[in-house]
């Protein structure tokens, strides 16, 4: 069941798929209308999300300044890791081609969008399974879904060229 949540995620129909349902088969709303299971949505919502606390300090962006889960040491690991990739040994090793990964050669044949998904499940899968619970394996699903964001353009169209080809390298 957990890969279809994954899909329903990377497709945006999680609330489509996965409505939050309430008792007497009512469906939240949020509006400005006050419906007949708003109580119960308020409900949900105060469970699931509880009132801010003195400790947590939002700046003008309205982005925490705390977490509650090792977020801010799982975002460090994740951006460690990814920049690790950029001097990793599947970049091409002469010339002009030092900075071009496997995924831009995925890219120029549009099919790195297929690869990303495709990842995502192999390393999602085979984690706790091929060597135990290893934390890169964790980073890897994480890496290809930000790839994923990329290619399926959700923050705009990538440039022309997604590689990093730097024709002055001797």
């Amino acid at each position: 069941m957990a890969w279809w949540l994954v899909d329903s995620i990377m497709n945006g129909t999680l609330e489509e798929d996965y409505p939050i349902k309430l008792k007497d088969d009512c469906y939240p709303t949020i509006s400005g209308t006050m419906s007949p299971a708003q109580d119960d949505v308020d409900e949900v919502y105060a469970h699931h999300y509880p009132p801010l606390n003195n400790e947590v300090q939002e700046t003008d962006n309205m982005t925490a300044n705390y977490y509650k889960y090792h977020e801010e040491e799982i975002l460090k690991d994740i951006e460690e890791y990814v920049s690790s990739t950029y001097r990793g040994h599947y970049t091409g090793d002469t010339h002009e081609y030092r900075n071009v990964q496997t995924i831009d050669l995925m890219a120029a044949r549009s099919l790195a969008s297929s690869f990303c998904q495709s990842n995502i499940l192999k390393y999602g899968s085979r984690y706790g399974s091929k060597d135990g619970k290893e934390k890169k394996d964790l980073l890897k699903v994480i890496h290809y879904a930000m790839l994923l964001l990329h290619f399926d353009e959700h923050y705009g169209k990538p440039k022309t060229t997604t590689g990093n080809i730097d024709h002055t390298m001797p």
